[in-house]
């Protein structure tokens, strides 16, 4: 499943992203959310860009209201960069992917 998107939902999101070695970029999204669609290829060209460097996972806020609680997420689409399970980074709205490649680096 090297460069896949994974769905992560409140049931699994300790084992998936907390419990991860490796650093994880959540995308927190819903289906009504237009500018949540428009970044779903950027998150899915993501996954394929740093496929053995980082996992990359979705979780649907209506879905899973925990997690996003949780992590304080009041806005749609929000990425979120967790390493050794926490949170190091938080990006809101759309990003086009160089945008976001270019944060993300400076935090692996």
């Amino acid at each position: 499943m090297a460069g896949e998107v994974i769905e992560v939902k409140d049931a699994t999101f300790k084992d998936e992203v907390l419990s991860a070695t490796e650093p994880v970029l959540v995308d927190f999204w819903a289906e009504w959310c237009g500018p949540c669609r428009m970044m779903a290829p950027v998150v899915e060209q993501m996954a394929q860009a740093y496929s053995g460097k980082m996992k990359v996972a979705k979780l649907n806020v209506d879905e899973n209201p925990e997690s996003a609680a949780a992590y304080g997420v009041m806005s749609i689409p929000t990425l979120i960069l967790f390493k050794g399970g926490e949170a190091v980074e938080r990006f809101v709205g759309f990003r086009p992917k160089q945008e976001l490649a270019r944060l993300v680096d400076a935090k692996l």
